[in-house]
């Protein structure tokens, strides 16, 4: 077994633990920001399944007879201020969700390309009960990224439907200025 990579095996799950501990700070903010019900109890739903990933790689980390601590993940720390951006936008109403679900997905993407690693290391070294552990949470961080995909179907078409009634309204208010006008010439 090679020492370079069970160290970079390591590193990378420091780093993910790291990740998720940022996220279950971060997850409370966003469901209260969302203005969907459905929305907001998916990033709830989600903040518990994030505590259970930390306690899987806490798990890993027993096996390993390693600490979790000592690494802080730039990534995450970079998406989460994003997302912090994103919240104190003036945006409202399924326009804010809509931003929301796309900060959302790109701490996903960036979940899934850590764990998809994180899995192929641990199978490379031999470590199958742990690949088995970390592959359980890349599965559940594909199925959120696809939920909040559906939900930006139904919330995007709603955001593009306020935004357009705003544009209706004021082609509607141009339109009746110039009506106005052409009967004044």
């Amino acid at each position: 077994m090679s020492e370079g990579l069970k160290e970079l095996y390591i590193d990378e799950l420091k780093d993910l633990y790291s990740a998720e501990t940022q996220l279950v700070k971060a997850l409370p903010k966003m469901a209260k920001a969302a203005s969907s019900d459905e929305l907001r109890q998916g990033f709830e739903e989600h903040l518990e399944q994030t505590r259970g990933h930390l306690e899987r790689l806490e798990k890993v980390f027993k096996t390993l007879g390693e600490s979790p601590k000592g690494k802080t993940c730039k990534g995450m720390q970079g998406l989460i201020e994003e997302g912090a951006e994103v919240m104190a936008e003036d945006f409202e109403g399924s326009l804010m969700d809509a931003a929301l679900i796309g900060a959302a997905q790109r701490v996903e993407h960036y979940e899934i390309a850590a764990y998809g690693t994180v899995c192929a290391f641990a199978k490379e070294l031999g470590e199958s009960d742990q690949a088995a552990l970390l592959n359980e949470t890349l599965d559940e961080e594909k199925e959120t990224d696809e939920k909040l995909t559906e939900l930006a179907e139904q919330i995007n078409t709603e955001a593009n439907g306020e935004e357009g009634a705003e544009e209706e309204e004021k082609k509607g208010v141009f339109q009746a200025d110039k009506k106005k006008s052409r009967r004044v010439a």
